[in-house]
């Protein structure tokens, strides 16, 4: 399980990187639109609908994830753009719009996506803070590495 960054001060810090074999300008995209994001959001069965997203600075976004553990079969989280950099760098809250064992409702936690280029690759980089707790961290660390071996699969070249 992945651990928070040894330089954070703050304990819920999560941090993940992944080397892709796409262009940064490719992964941009696959984060900043609706379609493409709907194809890879969300770890194994659980399935992503993007039900709004505004990609730009104070625009908004809406994902349900359906194929939950919860009772009602789908967890909904919603936030707000705060910086974007076209094609290196994503900053965006992340509030749950229900209660769960490890999520508070309406906490908001951040997440910044950085992309670096490494020729025809991508280095990605997501560092999700504000967490309410190490075993929110820990849920979400395991949230975000299976979203993160869907992007590698859609990613493939001759993806659907």
């Amino acid at each position: 399980m992945p651990s928070p960054d040894a330089s954070a001060s703050d304990s819920t810090a999560l941090v993940l990187t992944r080397t892709l074999d796409a262009p940064r300008e490719t992964v941009f995209a696959a984060w900043t639109s609706a379609k493409e994001m709907s194809r890879w959001m969300g770890p194994g069965a659980i399935r992503a609908e993007v039900e709004a997203m505004d990609a730009r600075v104070g625009g908004a976004y809406r994902i349900v994830f359906h194929g939950t553990p919860n009772p009602s079969g789908m967890n909904i989280v919603r936030g707000v753009y705060r910086e974007i950099v076209p094609p290196s760098r994503l900053v965006f809250t992340w509030a749950w719009e229900e209660d769960m064992a490890t999520h508070k409702l309406g906490h908001e936690s951040v997440v910044i996506v950085t992309l670096r280029a490494i020729g025809s690759r991508t280095e990605l980089t997501l560092r999700h803070e504000k967490l309410e707790s190490k075993e929110s961290r820990d849920s979400h660390a395991h949230g975000w590495e299976g979203c993160f071996e869907k992007l590698v699969n859609y990613l493939q070249p001759g993806r659907a």
